[in-house]
């Protein structure tokens, strides 16, 4: 079923595919033709031979373009338009956005790989080293996976309802396809993949942190993702802002795309470091 929404055109399918992450494996290989549906105005083009995307920030503002959030995940029908209010603010302040569709990766090493070519890109053009990483649902995996691997590339980390754990979803079994190992060696490696266990490096960066979660959520439970992650990243000596919506799950609710509280601290967060080639 197709619907128009806001002059955007969505897929029914999709919704469920982000619902209930359908479809589970490896990176695959793209057809090269990158153009996208999006919230706001934008850009569609290849990294690496993956389709990426581009919304630029508002030209002749003090930011100067530079600053950009990273998008996860990118995949068809993502981002939505249930982005567009937060994107517009961002958008507004300067600050672009960014993401490219690493398929469904789960913060494997694969999709690592996909998610340097992007900022690689980024950096080329002229944006900063440190974007600001937000991840909705298992976007959460995505970003938080390739984070801890390039801290010191990391402003700062923003989630709604982000999957911290690979335990809790997809689960070892569904996940093991896109680290290319059984579920059994990844539950064994766990420390080595899992997001939720590799809060470290972005701690001693002093990375800060803010999600938001609802507590009755019972597709990426709050306590086995945002709730653990905020705990064991406080425990390290880490920034962890922890925003927990009384009865929300995982769904479409406003609050969860129209937080401003979300967006201040992206703002607040956003650093345009300019390449050394362009100083």
């Amino acid at each position: 079923m197709v619907a128009l929404r806001g002059g955007m055109m969505c897929v029914a399918s999709s919704v469920l595919l982000w619902l209930c992450g359908a479809g589970g494996g490896a990176v695959q290989a793209q057809s090269p033709r990158p153009e996208k549906q999006l919230p706001l105005a934008g850009e569609s083009f290849l990294a690496g031979g993956r389709p990426a995307f581009l919304i630029a920030g508002r030209g002749g503002l003090p930011r100067s373009g530079r600053s950009w959030v990273w998008y996860a995940p990118t995949l068809p029908g993502l981002p939505g338009g249930e982005e567009r209010w937060m994107f517009r603010q961002f958008q507004d302040a300067g600050i672009a956005i960014a993401g490219i569709d690493a398929g469904e990766s789960y913060g494997s090493p694969a999709g690592n790989r996909v998610f340097d070519d992007l900022h690689a890109e980024m950096v080329r053009r002229g944006y900063s080293s440190k974007p600001v990483l937000l991840g909705r649902s298992r976007g959460g995996l995505m970003t938080l996976s390739w984070a801890a691997l390039h801290p010191e590339q990391v402003s700062a980390f923003a989630g709604i309802y982000p999957v911290c754990s690979l335990s809790s979803y997809p689960g070892l079994q569904r996940a093991s396809g896109a680290f290319g190992i059984s579920a059994e060696e990844l539950g064994l490696r766990l420390m080595e993949f899992n997001p939720v266990d590799r809060l470290q490096s972005l701690a001693k960066a002093q990375v800060p942190m803010f999600a938001i979660h609802g507590d009755v959520d019972a597709v990426v439970p709050l306590e086995a993702n945002s709730g653990l992650a905020a705990e064991r990243y406080r425990a390290a000596g880490g920034e962890f802002r922890l925003v927990v919506p009384r009865g929300q799950g995982h769904n479409m609710w406003n609050g969860f795309f129209e937080c401003q509280e979300l967006v201040d601290f992206v703002i607040r967060h956003a650093d345009p470091v300019v390449p050394a080639a362009d100083r």
